[in-house]
């Protein structure tokens, strides 16, 4: 990919996904203008292998997105474009697909995911941390909906929220528990369990 495609395809995803130059920037651990030069400017004239790398992972592409090398092995999975709530809950109405994530399949393997039953999204707001943070992205199994012996973290639909909570099983229902302790334990008869959270992406 010529340098000038490898630019209007990183501008594109910013785009697409509402990134800023400053947040990218620190994510290759970069001053906050550096991408603004790189994009409007052409300095540098093409990004180190490394920064590729790190930005193709944190926007979930892979490389060849970005003008690196085909990868084969990597297996896409879907980024639905909602967030499930880690705070009062979030109304969905809708949930649309972004532009997919991708997976090393021993990866999924070792998390035991079926790539079919995968799916990721982002966190929004601060009652599961610190296990989970603001605009963390976590990654779905779908195929794990049953709570059982202690339970786990699943986002799960209540009364049109979507959210992401610690399950108990209680008599008659379930527990949403949060692991920040300024939130208090809610029960509920009804909830959909749309799957465990299996893995955590965060930038640094």
């Amino acid at each position: 990919m010529e340098p000038h495609a490898q630019r209007a395809a990183l501008a594109a995803l910013m785009e697409g996904q509402g990134r800023s130059f400053a947040e990218l920037s620190r994510v290759i651990g970069r001053n906050p203008a550096y991408l603004q030069q790189y994009l409007k400017r052409g300095t540098p004239r093409v990004l180190a292998e490394a920064d590729r790398a790190m930005l193709a992972r944190y926007l979930g592409v892979p490389e060849a997105a970005l003008g690196g090398r085909a990868d084969g092995n990597a297996i896409e999975v879907a980024r639905i474009d909602v967030r499930a709530s880690a705070g009062p809950g979030a109304l969905v109405e809708e949930e649309a697909r972004r532009q997919p994530g991708m997976f090393p399949p021993a990866l999924l393997r070792q998390l035991g995911v079926r790539p079919a039953a995968a799916s990721m999204i982002a966190v929004r707001g601060d009652s599961m941390s610190p296990l989970l943070e603001d605009g963390d992205e976590i990654l779905v199994d779908g195929d794990q909906r049953t709570v059982k012996g202690r339970g786990g973290v699943f986002v799960v639909r209540v009364d049109g929220e979507l959210m992401v909570k610690r399950l108990r099983p209680a008599v008659g229902g379930v527990e949403l528990v949060s692991d920040n302790p300024v939130y208090p334990v809610r029960f509920v008869r009804d909830v959909e369990i749309l799957g465990r959270v299996a893995w955590l992406g965060r930038a640094l």
